[in-house]
């Protein structure tokens, strides 16, 4: 949305100065005929204003009621604003001396408009459009002006011009895009850093609601106990038992984990042993859920062998995105999820299916950005699951499935990696 907005304002800022250049050229006109006593063409003049006037209304009620416009769209959008600019002027030019006109210069205009709002291929085309204009208005000049040393001096204007079109489009469109490199990089470091912060709130909330549970869950424990040896047949009793050693062992592996982070822990695990961690996690916390496990790599004995990078915080951020889709599967009154585990160009990519109603457009935009409410729990999982990725390299992608559902692609760089079409490690 911000870069629509950047984009809709560039067009709108065309369409404005048009304008003014509408008003200004109207009065030249009347300034060159009454006070400079020059008769100019006044109804081809005043036509191609009209057409003028009649394309720049068009364009503003159109983009007045455009709701949204991809980049590629917005890009063409400038680039016929620009066009017509380019012909309007050349237009005007024709019927008030030609290259002649001492204004004739002010085609350099569009091609800077172009170096700083397009890109070098569409730029290159309005510099073409522009130098074919100049050209066509030289070579339509009467031979009567061409007396004398005349001709020498207009073919050194049209060189100054093709000198200066390119200084122009060269000079001032790569000062441009360096400029608008610069400002994504910076933007794109305090996303960054807003995201990192963000984390670290998280963390540190986490940790002291960890460190506040764990004497409760002791106590608790022990209590229970108790109520064993009283009651050693009581199901219920036991069950509790079972919940409170799972609590233990979540504070645990929690502990491990920020121990793990904070020393920068990292090693290299197999997507077997993952796929092996996280059917065990979905036995033991959901066995109710029917798993499909669908593998699309090698034989097991080289899958063993496919590695990538992990710490602590790997298999918890799986593990957070594996819960989502039970919970979203559930919700839809369904007890099945579907993984797959493949490799890609040299990315392992896990891809989980739930049988959900899917992320909603707004969630898609928003999910692994920054923390979402919702009513399963998504989003906050998401967006600790996304950063703990993009700290091994890893990316994560939501989409909705065409049958269904939702599509979480996890993507990890592949250390010792499988070539597909020889079936060899390489």
């Amino acid at each position: 949305m911000p870069h629509f907005l950047k984009i809709t304002s560039q067009v709108h800022a065309i369409i404005v100065l048009r304008s003014v250049a509408i008003v200004i050229q109207l009065l030249l006109i009347l300034f060159v005929n009454f006070a400079l006593q020059y008769q100019l063409p006044w109804t081809p003049l005043f036509s191609v204003i009209v057409f003028e006037l009649i394309f720049t209304f068009a364009s503003f009620s159109f983009y007045k009621h455009t709701q949204s416009i991809n980049q590629k769209s917005s890009q063409h959008s400038i680039l016929l604003q620009i066009c017509a600019d380019i012909i309007f002027l050349s237009l005007l030019l024709f019927f008030s001396g030609g290259a002649t006109n001492a204004f004739v210069s002010l085609l350099l205009i569009p091609i800077a408009i172009a170096a700083v709002t397009l890109p070098a291929i569409l730029l290159s085309l309005v510099a073409f459009l522009a130098i074919s204009s100049y050209s066509i208005l030289l070579w339509l000049l009467p031979m009567s002006v061409m007396h004398g040393n005349m001709q020498g001096h207009f073919i050194a204007m049209g060189i100054n011009f093709l000198f200066s079109t390119l200084v122009v489009a060269l000079v001032v469109g790569k000062m441009a895009r360096s400029i608008n490199k610069q400002q994504e990089a910076i933007a794109k470091y305090r996303e960054n850093l807003l995201k990192q912060e963000q984390i670290t709130a998280l963390g540190v909330a986490s940790a002291q609601v960890t460190h506040q549970l764990a004497t409760p869950i002791a106590t608790v424990q022990l209590l229970a106990e108790e109520l064993s040896e009283d009651l050693p047949d009581n199901n219920i009793v036991k069950e509790m038992q079972n919940q409170l050693n799972r609590c233990r062992t979540s504070l645990a592996d929690f502990r491990a984990m920020v121990f793990s982070i904070k020393e920068q822990s990292i090693t290299s695990i197999t997507s077997q042993q993952l796929l092996c961690d996280i059917n065990e996690s979905i036995n033991v916390n959901h066995p109710d859920i029917k798993l499909k496990v669908i593998n699309k790599l090698p034989d097991d004995t080289k899958l063993a062998k496919v590695s990538i990078m992990a710490d602590g915080a790997l298999l918890p951020a799986i593990l957070n995105l594996i819960n989502n889709a039970v919970r979203a599967s559930k919700a839809n009154n369904s007890q099945v999820l579907e993984i797959t585990s493949q490799q890609v160009d040299h990315n392992w990519q896990l891809i989980i299916r739930d049988y959900g109603k899917g992320f909603t457009l707004k969630k898609l935009t928003e999910l692994g950005v920054k923390p979402v409410t919702s009513d399963q729990g998504l989003g906050m999982a998401v967006f600790l699951s996304h950063a703990s990725l993009e700290r091994l390299g890893g990316k994560l992608a939501l989409t909705n499935h065409k049958e269904g559902g939702a599509l979480v692609t996890l993507s990890m760089p592949i250390l010792t990696a499988i070539d597909p079409s020889e079936k060899r490690l390489t």
